[in-house]
């Protein structure tokens, strides 16, 4: 895996989706910007608790569907929090704004479930992190991809 590259991977267990997730969070910083793409079930939480490990953050990590936003604190002095979003029952983006994410982008890295068309005006750059399970199987598919930078 090539930093600020693409890239794609069979993830045949949850584990390997951790450990994908694992491996992203060694190009991430405080600042980026994560957004998972992805129906029920295809992993977007399990791949951003590999994120968590990456960045040593503290803190159980779960789905914060009924929560929209958990903070995670940094795990290590001068490392990067995580905050950890579902977008799904956002209304749109002035709800997405009532959440101040640009203002936690400063010192964390934010990875927004069900964020894509929605998130992608937090900031210039961001990670997009596309998950498919095929049908009638665990076995999930993951494709990712740095935007360039928004003229």
């Amino acid at each position: 895996m090539t930093a600020g590259g693409a890239g794609e991977r069979v993830l045949p267990e949850v584990e390997d989706t951790e450990a994908l997730g694992h491996e992203l969070a060694q190009q991430l910083s405080a600042g980026d910007l994560v957004i998972l793409d992805g129906p029920l079930g295809a992993g977007k939480t399990a791949l951003t608790r590999g994120i968590a490990a990456g960045l040593g953050v503290r803190g159980r990590v779960s789905s914060p569907t009924f929560i929209i936003a958990r903070e995670h604190r940094a795990g290590t002095p001068g490392g990067p929090g995580l905050v950890h979003v579902d977008a799904y029952r956002l209304g749109g983006l002035d709800e997405l704004d009532a959440l101040d994410l640009d203002t936690d982008l400063e010192d964390c890295v934010v990875v927004v479930e069900w964020g894509e068309g929605v998130a992608e005006r937090l900031t210039d750059r961001h990670l997009v992190v596309r998950l498919r399970r095929a049908e009638g199987t665990d076995v999930r598919t993951a494709t990712w991809e740095w935007s360039a930078p928004q003229e």
